[in-house]
């Protein structure tokens, strides 16, 4: 990868190429042998006719991209095109790579990437995109094929060698040879036509039923799959409808799979000006995992040599590294990045560019040991400092309803619950959401900090955290339930009214949470004022306790949240209408807790940074709304989404939330807490690595295993993590069984 002036380069990543056209020879040949009748320079204008012709027992819709017949029978397959935002331009030159290259040129008015890969002896394939908003700064909407083609070989000159850019597309005129990637989506792929009184399916197979970003692989390869998968159903299923039915069942999900993956990785060039704040290192290994795919474990794999080396470049360089993170003005584009030389510590090599051609750089090797090293922490373990606070490691334990307190205080249960966790070598430790009122509360078995009592059962956790020898932090999550309150506890019916006892909700208005839920009362301006005192007061209550950090709760269709959301603010007075009125009453009470909160200690807000429900906040909205608090003082984003009304319908999978802190902390420039299917330690050393956040906050692993950091670092065989001492016996035999069971593993044949 070339970036700013810079090479880096890992090795281990399988990559073949070859010609399309030596592959169709391949494939022709092979039919022929097996005696198929090959038909060429027919344009198939009516599936139905050419079926009748050949008596076909099965049409296979494999007429790519523009499907006629997938457009034919479109109200069965259901086809969902969604045209990307980058332009690009298929090309070639006899120039060769020895390495698949991915090639970053910086513009007066923007990024272009260049994807080239070799695929026969003399000739490689050379892709450029770009935003469609640079391509027509650059007027290249307005150029011919030629101007257009010179225009690319003049900004990837360098890496050109002297040769020019070949097109083949010469039946396209002007600027139509570039073109924005369409994601095809099928909801089916099986179609049943009556041809000649017999009962036909139509089967769609490659481009015609999907399609994947060129960032991530090849749809030639998709086909190839999707052919094989037929294949073997179609030879394992006597019936044929069973068979096409397996068929379908199988490669939609596979394919599901590999579009999800190559959504995150056209996302990422899509957007590469928010990642160019990066050191080309940071930069490089962003780019490596964007799909989420790749994995930090998976590229020492690949490359371990690279990614020790990284991994040593990352710990010294990760008390500096956010201040050259992205911070894009909104709407603005990022100033040009200065390549800084440093002196010392593994680094990548000076790169030199010429016209001739680009010298390769690559990190310096380093011997490797079985899993991380034992002199560099692994990401998950580098310390963070926020204001005054230091942090020992990026886990944090995620505030949780426990749904055991008594009049809000606290109990033997939390503190053996939050005790422990602190023990389990995380560096944070969150209570559950925390309420200034006693109808603030989910349930009635939820915490409160309204009075004295309250606030002594949590010093005497904080106190024993402290005194644990740790290092852990106790971190305080405070919110008002609203319109999501006087409900059950979560083992019951959650989210459901109380039987009976039920206490009036407040909200930003009278919307009710669902179809049983009461329908709480608009908040009024006195009712506002009397809240932020509360929240105030909460606040002196918290730092009298000893907690470490403090946030607010202004997500998941809580009262905040309420406000916040256009879905369930309906006001016409100051506090409603747009983003900047829906948030003016969040941010108030942020304020004021700001200037209460001591000045040394961080304070957070969570926040749903998407409410996945038509009408509602989008992704954009949650970059904005990062922005308002941001510029009200706060220190962390703690990025989740969705629960704000019950018709959110969430994409889950792993890490699913991630994407939204990774977007929040490059173009916002403030710390982001990634939360949401974050489960083992690569993800969170992918996540940190790679700039996507700087915290992980994990939930219900935490709830299974008390210990999940301790545990997780055991299974790195990483030491840079400390045990209590009365735990080290214990630790070293957990150590010793983990290898033997690694080096058992690596003797398997």
């Amino acid at each position: 990868m070339f970036f700013k002036g810079t090479a880096v380069r890992s090795g281990g990543h399988g990559f073949c190429g070859i010609g399309r056209k030596r592959l169709l020879n391949i494939l022709q040949d092979r039919c022929l042998e097996l005696g198929v009748d090959l038909v060429f320079e027919t344009d198939v204008a009516d599936d139905q006719a050419m079926a009748a012709q050949y008596s076909a027992d099965l049409v296979i819709a494999s007429d790519g991209l523009n499907s006629r017949i997938r457009g034919r029978y479109a109200e069965t397959f259901r086809p969902d095109v969604e045209l990307r935002n980058c332009r690009f331009v298929w090309l070639g030159t006899h120039q060769t790579f020895d390495a698949f290259t991915f090639a970053f040129e910086q513009t007066e008015h923007g990024w272009f990437a260049a994807h080239a890969y070799q695929f026969d002896d003399t000739t490689s394939t050379f892709i450029v995109e770009t935003p469609e908003a640079v391509w027509k700064a650059h007027g290249l909407d307005q150029m011919s094929q030629q101007d257009g083609i010179a225009f690319c070989e003049r900004l990837f000159a360098r890496y050109l060698g002297g040769h020019p850019l070949m097109n083949n597309a010469t039946h396209v005129r002007g600027s139509a040879i570039w073109i924005r990637f369409p994601r095809v989506v099928c909801e089916r792929w099986v179609h049943h036509e009556t041809i000649d009184g017999k009962r036909t399916p139509i089967v769609l197979m490659g481009d015609a039923a999907h399609t994947a970003h060129f960032s991530i692989g090849s749809g030639t390869k998709l086909a190839l799959e999707d052919a094989i998968e037929l294949a073997r159903c179609l030879a394992g299923q006597p019936d044929l409808d069973a068979a096409l039915q397996a068929y379908e069942a199988v490669r939609s999900v596979e394919v599901l799979k590999i579009q999800n993956a190559a959504r995150n990785s056209t996302e990422w060039f899509e957007n590469v000006n928010r990642y160019s704040g990066m050191e080309a290192e940071q930069f490089f290994y962003s780019m490596m995992t964007r799909s989420q795919r790749i994995s930090h474990e998976n590229l020492r794999v690949r490359d371990a040599s690279w990614l020790r080396g990284y991994e040593q470049w990352l710990a010294e360089m990760a008390p500096t590294l956010f201040a050259s993170c992205n911070a894009l003005p909104p709407g603005g584009a990022a100033a040009p990045a200065v390549r800084q030389s440093r002196s010392r510590g593994p680094s990548l090599k000076d790169e030199t560019l010429s016209e001739s051609g680009p010298r390769q750089a690559e990190y310096e090797r380093a011997s490797v040991v079985s899993g991380s090293s034992k002199s560099v922490p692994p990401p998950m373990l580098l310390p963070l400092k926020i204001r005054e606070l230091e942090l020992k490691n990026r886990v944090v334990v995620s505030p949780m309803a426990m749904y055991n307190a008594v009049d809000g205080v606290p109990q033997d249960f939390h503190l053996v619950h939050l005790g422990a966790r602190a023990l389990g070598g995380a560096a944070l430790v969150f209570v559950e959401m925390t309420s200034p009122e006693p109808e603030g509360r989910i349930t009635p078995a939820c915490t409160g900090l309204w009075n004295d009592v309250q606030m002594l059962a949590f010093k005497r956790i904080a106190d024993f955290i402290h005194a644990s020898g740790t290092g852990a932090k106790f971190g305080l999550q405070l919110g008002h339930s609203g319109p999501k309150g006087s409900t059950q506890v979560g083992w019951e019916a959650a989210d459901e009214p109380l039987p009976d006892g039920n206490w009036p909700l407040l909200a930003a208005s009278a919307l009710a949470y669902g179809p049983t839920n009461q329908v709480p009362q608009a908040m009024t301006r006195s009712d506002m004022q009397r809240l932020k005192d509360r929240f105030v007061q909460s606040t002196r209550r918290a730092a009298e306790a000893g907690f470490d950090w403090l946030e607010l709760h202004c997500a998941h269709g809580y009262l905040l949240s309420s406000f916040i959301t256009p879905l369930t603010n309906q006001r016409d007075d100051d506090y409603g209408g747009s983003l900047e009125n829906r948030c003016r009453y969040p941010l108030e009470v942020f304020g004021a807790m700001r200037g209460a909160w001591p000045a040394h200690l961080p304070m957070s807000v969570r926040i749903s940074a998407h409410d996945w429900a038509p009408g509602g906040n989008t992704a954009d909205d949650g970059v904005a709304i990062a922005r308002l608090f941001k510029a009200a003082g706060c220190d962390v984003i703690d990025v989740s989404s969705g629960q704000t009304t019950r018709a959110a319908k969430p994409v889950y999978g792993r890490m699913y939330q991630t994407p939204f802190a990774d977007r929040i902390r490059n173009e916002v420039g403030i710390r982001t807490m990634a939360v949401g299917a974050i489960s083992e330690a690569d993800q969170v050393n992918s996540i940190i690595a790679a700039g996507r956040a700087d915290l992980c906050a994990i939930a219900r692993p935490h709830l299974a295993d008390a210990a999940w950091t301790l545990h997780e670092a055991a299974k790195l065989q990483s030491r840079q993590v400390d045990w209590p001492l009365p735990y080290l016996s214990g630790r070293d035999q957990l150590y010793r069984e983990i290898s033997k069971q690694n080096k058992a593993v690596a003797q398997q044949p």
